[in-house]
């Protein structure tokens, strides 16, 4: 972790003439193709920039200017700001503690060196920001504050929305900023994981084009890891709550310790949790046993169990859920509801309780794997086909289909072409 003096020190503005040249190339590159976009899908494009002499934007660049041309007028002035309350949600947010403990070193980057940073959640609103009274001001002409969206839908392409559309840590400069109020800025860019692995959201440090330095990203990377590891800190603490997994696996978490329940009783509490609205006594047997004659007492029984087991949060007359369980099959449907394809393969680790022969159980599992495969298939990006296909290894279309999204010379082409080659084999 770099220390404040040499934070201060070595990441002084860089005002030289290669830098200002790369400005004005990409104000050029900018100026082709945003006021006019070339009329291809965007899968395409990466085909496009690659063709063309002279030297076009960065791929992923490319690629998320034709997305959000779709929903920003590159001319907006300030990103939209988040109605809810952004105090209350920072105050429950995993992420505030370790970022709080982190005061000293993210003030030496603020405030010596000239940045503001921000951290995000996992939709790209900002819900906390720090910076000097300079940059503070800057950043607020722009609705870099708390509240501010910055997802690709809202703000276009910078490195914040970049980097929760991959997954991986992202620099935006100048005018490779969608929106043109930006081109003033240079912005890194990482992002936040539980210790589960889900996205919490991102950690960015943005300033004015002429600080421009790559030790800025070392920075981002060093604050990222700290914040992770202190989450990993926390997490060794019993979480409250409930918590039930089932995507590759079946286990309930309670208060952060594994509770033993038996087959039936997981797939019970699993479908629950897919249908919140519940199920009548009636509609619950048929859809755990089907035809098969089975006593209603079974069932009772391993409902009244799984009351225990949640600490009561099973109504009676209908059986549903009174308090919402955490579950991953939940979070899935729900990133792909939210258009969010790579957060949805990062949480599908595997089919729904796998080697269950309940009838609903089997319905649900084949729904998540067509609503997850179709939205891979559907997309623009090939990271999350590249992803998926590390799981769906025989899915000869999966293959295909990131190869298809992969420019030549990436070297993730070895991998999709190794992958295609032996499901052909198979």
């Amino acid at each position: 972790m770099a220390g404040r003096t040499t934070v201060g020190v070595r990441m002084r503005p860089r005002q030289d003439s290669a830098l200002l040249r790369r400005r004005t190339e990409l104000e050029r590159q900018w100026e082709r193709w945003v006021p006019n976009p070339p009329a291809v899908r965007p899968e395409r494009f990466t085909e496009l920039v690659l063709r063309n002499d002279p030297p076009e934007p960065r791929a992923d660049v490319a690629q998320s200017w034709m997305r959000s041309l779709e929903y920003v007028d590159p001319a907006t002035d300030c990103a939209p700001a988040d109605s809810d309350d952004i105090a209350d949600r920072w105050a429950q947010s995993p992420m505030r503690g370790p970022v709080s403990e982190l005061a000293d070193q993210l003030h030496g980057v603020v405030h010596d060196a000239g940045f503001v940073a921000a951290v995000t959640d996992e939709a790209g609103t900002i819900l906390w920001s720090a910076g000097g009274q300079v940059m503070r001001r800057r950043a607020e002409r722009v609705g870099f504050t708390p509240g501010g969206r910055w997802d690709e839908n809202h703000m276009g392409t910078n490195a914040l929305s970049l980097a929760l559309r991959s997954g991986r840590p992202s620099s935006v400069f100048s005018a490779e900023h969608l929106v043109a109020a930006l081109h003033g800025w240079v912005c890194y860019c990482a992002p936040i994981h539980a210790a589960d692995g889900r996205r919490l959201g991102v950690l960015d440090l943005s300033t004015t084009w002429d600080r421009s330095n790559p030790l800025a990203m070392s920075t981002v990377l060093s604050l990222t890891a700290a914040v992770e590891a202190k989450l990993q800190g926390v997490s060794a603490v019993p979480a409250p709550g409930v918590r039930l997994r089932c995507l590759g696996e079946a286990a309930l978490i309670r208060g952060g310790r594994p509770v033993r329940l038996r087959r039936r009783q997981l797939e019970i509490l699993t479908l629950l949790a897919l249908e919140p609205e519940g199920f009548t006594p009636e509609r619950l047997h048929l859809a755990v046993y089907g035809d098969r004659a089975t006593g209603s007492s079974t069932l009772k029984a391993d409902v009244s169990h799984l009351r225990r087991a949640t600490g009561g949060e099973i109504s009676n007359r209908v059986y549903r859920l009174t308090t919402p369980v955490r579950c991953d099959a939940t979070e899935v449907l729900d990133a792909l509801a939210a258009g969010d394809t790579a957060t949805a393969v990062r949480l599908y680790r595997g089919p729904l309780l796998p080697g269950s022969q309940t009838p609903a159980i089997v319905e649900w599992r084949d729904h998540l794997e067509v609503c997850v495969r179709t939205a891979v298939l559907s997309g623009c990006d090939a990271g999350p086909a590249l992803d998926y296909g590390a799981k769906a290894v025989d899915d000869i279309e999966i293959h295909e289909h990131a190869l298809d999204l992969l420019p030549a010379g990436d070297a993730r082409r070895s991998v999709a072409a190794a992958r295609l080659y032996t499901a052909h084999r198979d």
